[in-house]
């Protein structure tokens, strides 16, 4: 039995996200090869409540506590997850696993027709993680100009190229 509920993300959420995010980028200090990274910039509270307007945002609770959250955007006939925190103390509960399967649903019963992201390869709790959910690594990015640009974006804000990844889901 889960010890915790999901829901639509409110406006109000926006708050307490960026807090979440930090929270959950410290977790990549203590991995080889990543402590050099910056990872702590995060996305202001404006930015999170931009998103939520678009309706494909999701949040997770434990008892009164926000303790996580997926954030999407729809781009054409693709919902592309942009950020996806749990809080450390809350990780390893399925929450995330809830997140995803929960905006595969929403992502399918709105017409997408498939899920997007990147991510990180070789850490566990990211391509691995969404592996097992349904996603595939984008090898042909010529294909996926949209995740080649974005992927080329994180470049250029100092993301080591070799350490990322974009991933597709689709929902058929």
């Amino acid at each position: 039995m889960n010890d915790w509920s999901l829901r639509l993300a409110r406006p109000d959420d926006a708050e307490a996200m960026p807090g979440i995010e930090s929270a959950a980028a410290r977790i990549f200090a203590d991995l080889p090869g990543y402590a050099h990274l910056d990872l702590g910039g995060t996305r202001s509270a404006d930015g999170f409540r931009r998103l939520i307007r678009k309706g494909h945002c999701l949040v997770v609770f434990v008892g009164e506590a926000m303790a996580g959250y997926l954030v999407a955007e729809p781009f054409s006939r693709e919902l592309h997850i942009w950020q996806m925190d749990v809080l450390p103390q809350f990780q390893r509960r399925g929450i995330g696993a809830g997140l995803v399967r929960a905006a595969q649903i929403d992502a399918r019963n709105t017409g997408f027709r498939a899920l997007t992201l990147t991510t990180f390869r070789n850490v566990a709790w990211n391509e691995p993680f969404y592996a097992r959910l349904g996603f595939d690594e984008v090898t042909a990015l010529d294909a996926h100009p949209r995740l080649a640009g974005e992927l080329a974006h994180e470049a250029n804000d100092g993301l080591p190229p070799e350490l990322r990844c974009a991933m597709i889901c689709f929902l058929d």
